[in-house]
């Protein structure tokens, strides 16, 4: 536990380390959430046509009302206590790649439901769209990342459960009843030959 805990605490701080960097943010950071935007105008126009994206930035095109996706609301670290976790805690490569997609897809969908979500919260009432940003969807998803760690490590100790082999068994196998008759039969025969002291028969003249 020792172990995992600073391996956890060290990857983390070194992502996050990584995340602030300018040419991070500007390169794959800032494109990132500019495609997030992008998403989640795609989505909402299948039944609000007024949705549009520009930048970073989801807003309505009718009331001018729009939401910029800023870091800490890209997903991109909720991403990184994941990663961290997963890779802290011990299992095969394999089993950390597949984690690490799948739990990016978990959160960035979770996250295109926050957005698209505090959109409209913000066009009905300011004051219920602070508490679900700044308290409720917050706390909503690191409870997801924390599912879907529990999850991926759950999946990794049954994987790894099935492909131990058996262990020994304390009690000898039972044979069937009639391969053991058999066998006592053709032991029975073997001794009682083996064991015929009497002198043997002259032939008769």
């Amino acid at each position: 536990m020792l172990r995992f805990f600073l391996l956890f605490l060290g990857i983390q701080l070194t992502l996050f380390g990584i995340n602030m960097l300018g040419w991070i943010q500007q390169h794959l950071v800032l494109p990132w959430t500019t495609l997030l935007a992008y998403m989640c105008a795609k989505l909402v126009t299948w039944f609000d046509s007024s949705a549009a994206a520009s930048g970073k930035v989801l807003w309505n095109q009718a009331t001018g009302f729009g939401v910029s996706i800023e870091p800490g609301c890209n997903g991109i670290e909720a991403c990184i206590v994941l990663f961290a976790a997963m890779m802290a805690f011990p299992s095969t490569w394999k089993h950390k790649l597949a984690g690490l997609v799948v739990g990016f897809a978990a959160v960035q969908a979770l996250n295109v439901v926050r957005v698209i979500s505090l959109f409209y919260l913000g066009q009905w009432n300011t004051a219920v769209f602070n508490f679900a940003h700044e308290f409720l969807w917050q706390g909503l998803i690191m409870l997801d990342v924390l599912i879907v760690w529990l999850l991926w490590v759950r999946a990794g100790a049954k994987a790894q459960k099935i492909g131990e082999p058996p262990p020994p068994s304390e009690k000898p196998p039972v044979l069937p009843r009639w391969v053991a008759e058999s066998k006592v039969e053709r032991v029975r025969g073997e001794v009682s030959s083996s064991l015929d002291l009497s002198p043997p028969q002259k032939p008769l003249v």
